[in-house]
């Protein structure tokens, strides 16, 4: 039987193709704009900071577009997603649902303004995107949409029920959205970061004993770097991952696969 799409392109997999990447400014999210952009893709950087957006399109070669805009805002994601498509000539291949905001805090003492906070930006903001971005995609036949869920969503931690919430919808979100869209072209995957090295970590790392605490219940005993995060996005977006859709891929050296406890950072 013959294979019903083409197979993967060697050398800049992603030339010709665009990308948006929502939380861009720093940390994963600039990891992820980088790696598409190594690849060929042409990246649509998304955030709230227009300093930290410049900083990383000037690292970028593939004629980057910067879009400053708040996503947890009602007209926000919409608004962002038809300024890339103005720069893109209507054209958008892969999307990255990475923009977030995490809450560590006693469930007890979570407000409700709270709650709204973290749904807003967190699981708002990444279907308001995702259901501007897939007309052009639907369009086309074809499209990649990833979303940056968390171990958090997947197992649970201490002091994060409402963040955990949050990124186990966008779980439940990617399978729905690869079984509704996948007879269409489009692929759906999210990947769940465990421990990153990122601004979100720096304080509970800072704290004495936590570094070694944390990295006792990883298997490869070390924190994930943002560059292993967005090796795997990369990855998805390819045709090499052609045949990968409806799947939560756990990217955390085996936390979720291994660990059953966890320290109350």
């Amino acid at each position: 039987m013959s294979p019903t799409t083409e197979p993967a392109t060697v050398g800049a997999p992603l030339a010709g193709r665009t990308a948006i990447v929502t939380g861009a400014g720093r940390g994963i999210g600039a990891a992820i704009a980088a790696a598409l952009d190594a690849l060929g893709g042409r990246v649509a950087l998304v955030a709230r900071s227009t300093g930290q957006l410049d900083t990383v399109a000037a690292t970028l070669t593939n004629d980057p577009v910067v879009i400053t805009a708040d996503l947890a805002s009602t007209d926000g994601p919409a608004t962002a997603v038809a300024t890339a498509l103005d720069a893109f000539g209507g054209q958008l291949d892969v999307l990255v649902n990475n923009a977030a905001a995490l809450l560590r805090k006693d469930s007890v003492d979570v407000t409700v303004d709270e709650v709204d906070l973290i749904l807003d930006a967190n699981v708002r903001s990444a279907l308001l995107t995702t259901y501007a971005a897939l007309p052009p995609m639907l369009a086309a036949g074809r499209g990649t949409i990833i979303s940056i869920s968390s171990v958090s969503g997947r197992r649970g931690t201490p002091r994060r029920s409402l963040y955990a919430a949050s990124k186990a919808a966008l779980d439940g979100m990617t399978r729905s959205l690869a079984m509704e869209y996948g007879p269409r072209g489009i692929r759906a995957n999210s990947i769940a970061p465990g421990a990153v090295a990122t601004e979100m970590w720096r304080e509970p790392l800072g704290t004495s004993g936590v570094e070694e605490a944390v990295t006792s219940l990883i298997p490869t005993r070390r924190i994930t770097a943002p560059s292993e995060i967005a090796d795997v996005v990369a990855f998805l977006a390819t045709d090499a991952a052609r045949g990968i859709t409806g799947e939560t891929i756990s990217v955390d050296g085996g936390m979720f696969a291994t660990a059953n406890l966890y320290p109350p950072v």
